[in-house]
């Protein structure tokens, strides 16, 4: 069995000063994240030890749905927000799921 979806993990660290506006930026593109065609899973996780640390886990059906997320207006806007209020880039990588 062929498993065509595409698993994305998305790092993002905010300035230690700017947790809460980090925080609710990103909690506001759940949901319509989760509405989006082609969208399997999405989650938006805190690390417990380092409250700077934001994860998405993601998994979308095709690499064409992953791609069409970053054209959003919650996407586009939440990224023109973003600058100023992180410590580094977002690291984002893409997976394929062997087994």
């Amino acid at each position: 069995m062929s498993n065509t979806s595409l698993r994305v993990i998305a790092r993002v660290a905010a300035k230690a000063d700017r947790v809460e506006q980090v925080r609710a930026i990103l909690m506001g593109v759940v949901e319509p994240t989760r509405r989006e065609p082609g969208c399997l899973s999405y989650q938006l996780l805190q690390n417990q030890a380092d409250p700077t640390d934001f994860t998405f886990i993601e998994e979308w059906a095709s690499t064409a749905a992953e791609v069409s997320h970053f054209a959003t207006p919650h996407i586009s806007g939440a990224l023109r927000q973003l600058p100023g209020l992180l410590a580094a880039e977002p690291d984002i990588r893409r997976y394929t799921v062997l087994m």
